[in-house]
């Protein structure tokens, strides 16, 4: 099955988030908390002008019955991407199927594991 490509709209969109993500570590580097990432993150989406809401309940049915606080995604941008923003020493699998579990149990198609906690290159 092959994925239908992205909209310009959507591309666009992204690369916003994108360099939100690249903007907020750039200025503050690794090692503080997940929530301090997401609000400045959030900030940069504002400057943006993209329209974000934090901590999404995302539900979950089981049995016949809908379990709405089973899980909480960080960012949702535009009604369109999701944005898991992490402040973790090793890239966890773990958040990847975190991830990919939103992506299936929203159907939204486009998300972002963000991790914050790895440091630039002397380059950039």
């Amino acid at each position: 099955m092959s994925q239908k490509e992205l909209s310009k709209t959507q591309e666009e969109i992204a690369t916003k988030v994108v360099d939100s993500a690249y903007c907020v570590h750039k200025a503050l580097g690794p090692g503080l908390l997940e929530n301090v990432y997401e609000i400045c993150f959030c900030h940069e989406l504002e400057k943006r002008e993209l329209s974000y809401k934090r901590q999404i309940k995302v539900p979950v049915e089981y049995d016949g019955i809908k379990f709405n606080n089973a899980f909480r995604l960080d960012v949702l941008v535009e009604d369109l991407i999701i944005c898991e923003l992490k402040a973790e020493q090793n890239n966890n699998s773990v958040s990847q199927a975190q991830l990919l579990t939103y992506l299936r149990l929203t159907g939204k198609r486009l998300g972002f594991l963000i991790n914050l906690m790895y440091r630039l290159s002397k380059t950039e």
